[in-house]
């Protein structure tokens, strides 16, 4: 019975780590494809200076979704088939998209100063590439790849949204990273960004339980409602706060992490309710995590990998972190 019970959960498990994996590569990536997306409002020496801030991390930010499509592969097969069926056109993009991002972000140093406006571009436009395709997977895969003219619309909407997103979360990443002018330029940045991305929250809140019948009947029920309801409560309060710090001269001084640090907030309350949304399917309308995961005995053996490779990634994370916290210096290349 213990055996059977921990073969019930070894899927809950694995779906808990594909989850968070996405979450924390959604938020490490996105504010460094933010300020990619950002480059083209900077002078050239604020661009080195934004390059500097991302620089020691945004190659490992990557880490996390190649975690979370594997552990997709290896634990959850019949899923990863389908999702990457459905979505192989917009997956091709983003990897278009990152490797022009990581190409650029290489040769715009190795490069004569005439040219390197033109791997900036390719840098803006590979960020632009990747975050539109991650929007549109998402709306895809919430909408579970329904058919008819509404859910096209719906991925659209997130399509323009998370981008939105993104350069909120990278101008105020800015506003955390630098000093002086570009830090004032970053926290107009963060202002005009705030309301799109708002707006756009707001709209898709509104229509993926339209969108989708099982999001309908797991949030507008009682007694679970009562519950639910501080989530978007939550989030409008930390939304609110972002904008009322931007506002102030404190924001430019020592809170300047504080708005950074909400819209991560911002970004785990979402990803909250869309977990509960969702639970249980991997897929959802079609697949439950019971249904597309491997086998127990498979699983079992994953895990120790698992166990091995996180805790290593997650120590480096930390550690790299730690070790470039504080405001961004001069651009150096070795």
């Amino acid at each position: 019975m213990t055996w059977m019970r921990l073969d019930d959960a070894l899927p809950v498990i694995f779906m808990a780590l594909m989850g968070v994996s996405m979450l924390v590569y959604v938020i490490s990536d996105g504010y460094d494809l933010g300020v990619g997306m950002l480059m083209h409002r900077a002078t050239p020496a604020e661009k080195d200076v934004m390059v500097a801030s991302i620089g020691p991390f945004w190659d490992a930010n990557e880490t996390w979704l190649v975690l979370g499509v594997g552990i997709l592969l290896v634990a959850f097969p019949k899923a990863h088939g389908l999702i990457l069926t459905e979505l192989y056109l917009p997956v091709t993009l983003m990897l278009v998209g990152l490797i022009l991002r990581g190409v650029a972000f290489d040769f715009r140093v190795k490069v004569k100063s005439a040219h390197k406006p033109m791997w900036d571009r390719l840098f803006f436009a590979g960020s632009t590439i990747a975050s539109v395709s991650q929007g549109w997977m998402l709306g895809r895969y919430i909408s579970g790849f329904g058919t008819g003219w509404n859910y096209p619309l719906f991925a659209a909407a997130i399509a323009v949204a998370l981008p939105m997103a993104y350069v909120l979360l990278g101008a105020c990443w800015l506003v955390m990273k630098t000093e002086g002018e570009l830090q004032q330029r970053a926290v107009r940045w963060a202002g005009i960004a705030w309301a799109p991305m708002v707006c756009g929250l707001a709209l898709i809140s509104v229509a993926t339980p339209w969108i989708s019948p099982a999001v309908r009947e797991r949030w507008f029920v009682l007694p679970q409602i009562v519950a639910l309801v501080s989530i978007p409560l939550v989030t409008g309060v930390a939304l609110v706060a972002v904008r009322m710090l931007l506002n102030t001269r404190v924001v430019r001084g020592p809170v300047s992490w504080l708005p950074f640090v909400l819209l991560i907030g911002v970004f785990v309350l979402s990803f909250l309710g869309l977990a509960y949304s969702i639970f249980p399917y991997v897929v959802i309308h079609r697949l439950t995590i019971w249904q597309a995961a491997s086998s127990p005995q498979a699983l079992k053996v994953i895990l120790v990998g698992v166990c091995i490779s996180v805790p290593a990634i997650a120590g480096y994370t930390v550690f790299s972190y730690r070790v470039f916290r504080g405001k961004t210096g001069e651009l150096r290349y070795a």
